[in-house]
């Protein structure tokens, strides 16, 4: 064994909890593959090599008799220099360039439309290969600024103040997919090369788009573990946000396998009123779900999680749910986004009203839980939180909700 390799421990006995646990990933993970993406091959049938795990370039090099060390060049060239030709990659000679672009291709989503907000805010609509559409939305903040990314055409979990919810799931997302609208962002904004972190335009991802992330983990965790690879995108995971609604078996995977800061979409602090607003909570109540963020690896005061909290008038924002949330978040370092709701055609909720958002706002940070109320972004482009929904139709043959 070489002296560098850790030695690895031999898993402890699972626990009852724990087999429960790992059972319900498991059925997780195959309801996730009933809504596969589709082959990530283009008209002509070449493969697309965004996406791909370092392991899987290798591997498709080889079948076409090429050396291992050719998918370093190739990755290098895609996620580094954001080549999109094969022909532009110089340190490749033409006859493996034109073998290359013989047998594969470098994709990107299709942008349909895009739009950019009076404050600066740019949305894309985003078509796939199958003309299946998701929205992605850039949002600026002084010299730099965070790419917000779907995970899923569509949603399953049908939150009642998010318009995006009132699109019906349709498939997952691949990890090129998922990959490619950061890389759109870097197109659009013409930031290839790769730049130095002091220099970034284009600096963050908050995985808060379109879906439930931890629906579609498998495909999520390798595009996020592209993005993290230090010799392409090379984006620190601390620059990496991922928000979930409370898929709690998955939120233990990702803390373990991929430790990137970690936000939950709360918006109510007791169980009867979740159930209503967020569904999901009926399967993984708060105290499961408050349990799972305790557990989470690498929360600290430098790292809190956030927890977003949609105001909604009368609903969720009296002082007395203040003092429950407070309640809530003992013992851990958080923070909170209290989020002014911000409305849609035929939503059945109104915003809180500003001195009530203060009021609430003033509880928790006398608790000494920051509480920033989150200036809404890109509402004249309809690019703001809750509001990304597009046209795309739930395909004909109806498949089980995850």
């Amino acid at each position: 064994m070489n002296a560098e390799t850790p030695t690895i421990p031999a898993p402890a006995p699972l626990t009852a909890t724990a087999s429960l646990t790992e059972a319900e990933r498991t059925r997780i993970l195959a309801k996730s593959a009933l809504f596969a993406p589709p082959a990530q091959v283009d008209e002509s049938g070449r493969r697309d090599l965004v996406g791909l795990s370092r392991e899987e370039l290798a591997q498709a090099v080889a079948e076409i008799g090429e050396k291992p060390f050719r998918a370093k060049q190739i990755w290098h060239w895609i996620y580094h220099q954001g080549t999109r030709d094969f022909a532009a990659m110089s340190s490749i000679a033409k006859p493996l360039q034109a073998k290359l672009a013989e047998h594969f291709t470098i994709g990107r989503p299709t942008v349909t439309t895009e739009q950019t907000s009076t404050d600066g805010t740019r949305k894309w609509l985003l078509q796939m290969r199958d003309r299946q559409q998701v929205e992605t939305v850039y949002i600026p903040d002084d010299d730099r600024g965070a790419v917000c990314i779907s995970t899923q055409v569509g949603c399953t979990l049908s939150c009642r103040f998010c318009h995006t919810g009132t699109q019906k799931l349709v498939r997952n997302l691949s990890p090129g997919e998922i990959v490619g609208q950061f890389m759109a962002a870097r197109d659009s904004y013409g930031e290839w090369p790769t730049p130095n972190d002091e220099r970034r335009l284009v600096s963050n991802i908050v995985v808060m788009g379109m879906g439930e992330p931890l629906y579609n983990y498998e495909n999520l965790a390798q595009a996020l573990k592209i993005v993290m690879d230090g010799e392409g995108i090379a984006l620190s995971r601390r620059r990496i946000t991922l928000s979930t609604s409370g898929v709690v078996p998955m939120m233990d995977r990702a803390g373990a396998e991929l430790g990137v800061n970690l936000a939950v979409s709360l918006h109510a602090v007791t169980n009867e009123l979740r159930d209503e607003i967020v569904p999901l909570n009926r399967k993984y109540p708060i105290e499961e779900l408050m349990a799972a963020c305790h557990r989470y690896p690498g929360a600290s005061n430098a790292r809190r999680i956030t927890f977003e909290y949609v105001m909604l008038d009368g609903i969720n924002d009296s002082e007395a749910e203040a003092r429950e949330l407070v309640r809530l978040l003992h013992g851990l370092p958080a923070k909170v986004n209290l989020i002014p709701f911000n409305p849609w055609p035929g939503s059945p909720y109104a915003t809180s009203k500003r001195a009530q958002i203060e009021r609430f706002a003033n509880i928790l940070n006398d608790a000494g839980y920051a509480s920033p109320v989150r200036r809404p972004r890109g509402k004249d482009i309809m690019a703001a939180c809750g509001q990304l929904k597009t046209e795309s139709e739930r395909q004909r043959k109806a498949a089980p909700a995850a």
